[in-house]
């Protein structure tokens, strides 16, 4: 694949933060991301036990990676790193006409502190820059709507649980700490 078109402003690059293509060594640390984005629900199930929790979070994950690379063409898959320790991944589509954010989950410990804002706005100021529209998929009762909103993203259309969203590119580059 490609280089991964997404520059990340000077200010998260002098923190140590690095973008590089996802491996195949990366697949324990990706498994144990996507379980802590499903730990809330898992915990509404008491009565399963921790390998049934351990063996669906497996199984989903699998699901969730075969999909992505068997459904859905020039994805760019990263893993962001922080002094060279994965912290989160980065997933975008290039389109003929806008960069689609397939996916962006942070460690736990990494969220709520900026980085996602951080990436997000890299992801946005990169589109701007190639005259790409930016789009995406957001379940509706997500955390992360606020903050998608903030940045200009507006509703297109509602389906089902989630919401397919855009951030025109003619809505300008954001400001990103340089």
């Amino acid at each position: 694949m490609a280089m991964i078109p997404v520059d990340l402003p000077p200010a998260l690059v002098a923190q140590g933060i690095a973008l590089r293509q996802e491996r195949d060594d990366d697949i324990l640390f990706l498994t144990e991301l996507y379980a802590s984005t499903r730990a809330g629900e898992l915990e509404l199930l008491p009565h399963w036990t921790d390998s049934d929790k351990a063996a669906f979070v497996v199984q989903q994950f699998a699901a969730q990676r075969h999909h992505y690379r068997t459904t859905l063409t020039d994805v760019h898959f990263a893993v962001v790193e922080h002094g060279g320790q994965p912290i989160a991944r980065l997933y975008v589509q290039l389109r003929r006409n806008a960069m689609q954010l397939i996916d962006i989950t942070l460690r736990p410990e990494r969220r709520g502190a900026g980085l996602g804002s951080a990436l997000i706005t890299a992801v946005i100021d990169s589109a701007v820059r190639r005259r790409l529209d930016v789009g995406l998929f957001v379940e509706r009762y997500s955390a992360a709507l606020p903050l998608y909103r903030r940045l200009g993203f507006t509703t297109l259309a509602e389906h089902d649980i989630y919401l397919e969203m855009e951030r025109r590119q003619d809505a300008g580059q954001l400001k990103t700490a340089s």
